[in-house]
């Protein structure tokens, strides 16, 4: 690894066209998981002006059966649509949650996929696809995560924290941000640029407002990321084009699944290729994302790296993983492949096959929409949600090295 390196991640608001489209694919999921905790769900999402547009395929007891919607279904899941743009914020003339035009083209789940991912007779339930997940954590941070990632969400966080409650009443709903840390000998050191852009009220872009809108991005950065890390050498861009009153869905056409590198560890990690939102448990693309965050955060909290990345692959309609892969580059107490034989010891993890993830984790109920908006890792897991944060698997480990 290299001592001295500079390094950038970014992340996205709630607002910004994309997350918007995650959210409501994720509501959706939430929705069909409130009412069947086995709901097979493949939702996408197309946001553009005016205009939300559902895909896929799904299946789910109570909503849509051997081919028919049940009564009410149709026009909770337009509710549920509508809902999940309002407590974002959208109320322009562009993209307004009452009055954007909506369209439903949910259809029932291929029979040729389902055969393949349901249990049957002495056949386990198999994965909902191909692919190979990676998991990663590092102890740049308390949350474990990657530094440059876990600034850039709170910076945004915060900022619709702020105007939620009315502190900003100048923000809007869109916004990214941008951080680039300066690292020695593995470890995060100086900030040594800051990019925010954001969605403004009229008037936001000249003269006193602009910046009185420049200052106050400027004590959010001062209140999220370390004073140690931040001098007079930080070079700040703030809304670096100039104007930015046009935004959201109306300013750039929003797609599910395209934020994945945000939603995931900001570049410091690879990535599958698999996005999460809009997807049931049994798409491995998420479930066993999920569960190789969970063995990586556990690896690190329990002292056997400073740093690790974890990769599992599946076939569709084969249960057990193809391959477990650990690499703690170069920072493991112990051998990287002692540490593959240890997870594998843990029974509770059943195998790790799609309904063994989905037991240990309790995946199986509606607590996606959280995770749709300031990444899916790196979060405080509270009750049912966000369980693959929990450290509670660093016993087991220890116990399984002996």
């Amino acid at each position: 690894m290299r001592s001295s390196y500079l390094f950038t991640s970014e992340s996205v608001s709630e607002g910004h066209p994309d997350k918007v489209s995650d959210q409501i694919s994720d509501s959706i999921v939430d929705l069909f998981l409130s009412k069947d905790p086995e709901a097979r769900i493949a939702c996408e999402t197309l946001t553009t002006t005016q205009l939300v547009v559902l895909a896929g395929e799904i299946r789910c007891k109570g909503v849509y059966e051997n081919g028919e919607w049940a009564p009410g279904a149709l026009e909770e899941i337009e509710k549920t649509v509508r809902n999940t743009v309002k407590e974002i914020g959208y109320e322009q003339d562009g993209f307004h949650w009452e009055t954007l035009r909506f369209e439903n083209n949910l259809h029932g789940q291929s029979a040729h996929i389902a055969q393949g991912v349901d249990a049957k007779d002495n056949k386990d339930e198999g994965a909902g696809d191909q692919g190979i997940m990676f998991g990663f954590a590092t102890d740049e941070t308390p949350d474990l995560m990657p530094a440059t990632l876990y600034y850039s969400h709170k910076i945004l966080e915060k900022m619709a924290a702020d105007r939620h409650s009315g502190a900003a009443p100048f923000l809007e709903p869109d916004a990214k941000s941008q951080v680039t840390l300066r690292f020695d000998n593995g470890k995060p050191v100086a900030a040594t640029a800051i990019v925010v852009s954001t969605q403004h009220a009229k008037g936001y872009d000249e003269g006193a407002k602009e910046a009185e809108l420049h200052a106050y991005v400027k004590n959010v950065v001062a209140e999220v990321i370390p004073a140690a890390l931040l001098s007079d050498e930080t070079v700040y861009h703030i809304n670096p084009t100039g104007s930015f009153e046009i935004g959201g869905p109306d300013g750039d056409a929003g797609l599910t699944g395209r934020k994945i590198i945000v939603d995931t560890y900001g570049g410091a990690s690879p990535h599958g290729g698999g996005a999460f939102s809009g997807k049931d448990p049994t798409k491995v693309d998420r479930s066993a994302a999920y569960i190789t965050r969970y063995l990586a955060k556990n690896i690190v909290a329990a002292g056997l790296a400073k740093r690790v990345t974890i990769q599992l692959a599946y076939a569709i309609g084969v249960a057990k993983p193809l391959s477990l892969y650990v690499d703690t580059h170069g920072t493991g107490t112990v051998g990287d492949d002692k540490i593959e034989e240890a997870i594998g010891r843990i029974e509770k993890l059943g195998g790790m096959t799609p309904r063994g993830i989905r037991t240990h984790l309790g995946l199986n109920k509606p607590i996606y929409k959280k995770t749709a908006a300031y990444g899916h890792f790196g979060r405080t897991p509270e009750g049912d949600f966000f369980p693959w944060e929990r450290t509670d698997l660093v016993e087991d480990l220890k116990a399984a090295l002996g």
